[in-house]
């Protein structure tokens, strides 16, 4: 983790193991970061929630908990907004493609809500490939006081 001056917080960017420790460590490395950047404690759960979908999408459905597979996890702020990009060495998904979770017939499903609430508690959201292959989730949380990212 590095500090860098004229910057909201620190920096973090690191390797994870696909594994669901991974997925609680990210989520509360990233709301310690977003606490001390401003984040107000009514949207800190929403944006734990957003870290927590994108970690399990990584761990789960992207590496398949492959151990040989990491999770590539990156927190940037400044004076903003908070950036976190999650990335994992999977197959790749096209989130266009995805069921829709309000649909009558997967309004049961135990899974498949994740994006959708990635989308509804962050200020931006973007999926592309990862280099090195696999895909990579962008989001943008905005600080307080701070212009508009996305």
């Amino acid at each position: 983790m590095t500090e860098r001056s004229g910057q909201a917080g620190p920096d973090l960017n690191l390797e994870l193991a696909s594994n669901l420790e991974s997925v609680d460590f990210a989520e509360e490395k990233t709301l310690e970061i977003a606490a001390r950047c401003g984040i107000p404690e009514e949207e800190l759960h929403r944006v734990g929630i957003a870290i927590r979908e994108a970690m399990v999408n990584a761990v789960v459905h992207g590496n398949r908990y492959n151990r040989n597979k990491r999770v590539h996890f990156r927190v940037h702020t400044n004076p903003e907004a908070i950036a976190i990009t999650i990335g994992d060495e999977g197959g790749g998904f096209d989130p266009d493609a995805l069921p829709d979770p309000n649909a009558e017939e997967n309004v049961l499903a135990q899974s498949g809500r994740g994006i959708m609430l990635i989308r509804a508690f962050m200020d931006g959201y973007a999926v592309s490939p990862r280099p090195g292959g696999g895909t990579q989730i962008h989001m943008i949380k905005n600080l307080p006081g701070g212009n508009t990212a996305g």
